[in-house]
């Protein structure tokens, strides 16, 4: 009866000790074997036993030594990957700007820089169309921003004049910077701006309020593309966000 509560107890104490279900399967089959041993009246082989308790112990360190190896590692990729996103915050309104006004990607407007073309550019008056306003701010951003005035209607190749108010409510001093498109995209070719405050820094003192004004026009080759033929209305949204040494 003793020998196999011993048996018993040997067999819990592998159980734990062994790191993986081979070496538990190892241990059981030696258990197994003793017992015939025993049963037979041959010798107990104590020091197979405790190599293999001791091999069994030193593999389950090695394994947890192994686990928090993983584990820092992987936490070091979670921190390298914060510090990346942080930069890269950091860069996106400029790297956003460069890239758009090179490609004029997302619906980004023109910079409307032939003053004879706009002198000398004839309205399409048969082709009215709604421009709308937008205005957002980022999550870090504590201004107060919108328009003034919803929607105007406008024609092709004549000019137009919108305002925005943005307001600082904060006790301290704020720097924005913000960014804008066109909605639907396939418009922000033709829409061309004469005067406008995004990409450029904008300082508001405590509880100072200021209107911004876009003065813009659609290029009244508009009117001629087929693509936008059906497109009675235009969406302009600005966004504004911290300027980049406040983030």
């Amino acid at each position: 009866m003793f020998f196999w509560l011993r048996r018993a107890s040997l067999c819990a104490s592998l159980s734990c000790a062994c790191a993986s279900e081979s070496q538990r399967t190892q241990c059981f089959q030696l258990l197994h074997s003793i017992g015939i041993a025993r049963f037979s009246g041959k010798m107990f082989a104590r020091s197979r036993l405790t190599t293999l308790l001791r091999q069994a112990r030193a593999a389950s360190t090695q394994s947890t030594q192994n686990a928090n190896k993983k584990t820092s590692t992987t936490m070091l990729y979670i921190a390298s990957a914060t510090v990346l996103a942080v930069g890269a915050s950091y860069a996106a309104v400029p790297l956003y700007r460069l890239f758009c006004q090179s490609t004029g990607y997302g619906g980004t407007v023109n910079r409307a820089e032939d003053t004879d073309k706009i002198r000398e550019m004839t309205p399409v008056a048969d082709r009215r169309i709604r421009v709308k306003f937008n205005a957002s701010t980022s999550a870090t951003m504590s201004w107060k921003f919108y328009p003034q005035q919803r929607e105007i209607t406008v024609v092709p190749g004549e000019t137009a004049l919108a305002f925005f108010t943005a307001e600082n409510p904060t006790d301290h001093a704020i720097t924005g910077i913000s960014t804008y498109n066109v909605l639907p995209f396939d418009a922000g070719q033709y829409f061309n701006k004469i005067q406008c405050f995004c990409f450029e820094e904008q300082r508001l003192n405590p509880h100072e309020e200021v209107d911004m004004p876009v003065f813009f026009y659609l290029d009244p080759e508009f009117a001629e593309d087929p693509a936008l033929a059906r497109v009675e209305e235009i969406t302009l949204s600005y966004t504004f966000f911290k300027a980049q040494e406040q983030k």
